[in-house]
């Protein structure tokens, strides 16, 4: 068993009273199953406001103690690290909780799991990209022209779909019966 301060590599390998010194990240021993939300923000790198925010969204879950405090299962360091990847790549947070919804028993996500599902993005982050590189490509024309009231500005109304019916630099929201 490893203790708080220790590892399976010694002293040698940089581990000092519980942190790497390499990465100073803290170590949280084997024997502790579950972990606080400081713990759980320290490991992860996520605030623990981020940590709360997952949890009141469905995306991590914890247990309640009989003094109210909040005690996440070590699992739960995977899905936020699974959560942060996704974020990462501009997965919106919806997409993601639904993907962990279709794991069974809410398990953590493995390394298959990933790839199934980033392949599943794919295509949706295909389309983003494409989106940005004609942003890039006619920035400078609509900087050029500074009032983004063009017929056919690319940027407010691409491929003109409302110059047949709207004119203007804004898009109103039309009343019932006009």
């Amino acid at each position: 068993m490893v203790g708080w301060g220790a590892s399976v590599n010694g002293p040698a390998a940089g581990w000092v009273g519980g942190l790497c010194n390499l990465c100073g990240v803290p170590q949280i021993p084997e024997k502790i199953h579950e972990l606080t939300v400081g713990q759980l923000a320290a490991r992860s790198g996520a605030a623990v406001s981020a940590l709360h925010f997952y949890e009141a969204k469905g995306l991590i879950s914890s247990r309640r103690t009989s003094g109210n405090q909040r005690r996440y299962g070590r699992d739960t360091l995977r899905r936020v690290a699974f959560v942060r990847a996704a974020q990462r790549v501009g997965i919106p947070l919806a997409t993601i909780r639904e993907a962990l919804a279709e794991l069974p028993e809410e398990r953590t996500p493995t390394k298959e799991d990933w790839a199934r599902l980033s392949e599943k993005w794919r295509s949706e982050l295909e389309e983003r990209i494409r989106q940005l590189n004609r942003l890039r490509d006619h920035l400078t024309d609509c900087i050029g022209c500074g009032c983004l009231s063009l017929e056919t500005c690319v940027l407010s109304n691409p491929d003109d779909v409302f110059g047949e019916r709207l004119t203007g630099s804004r898009l109103l929201a039309e009343r019932p019966g006009s």
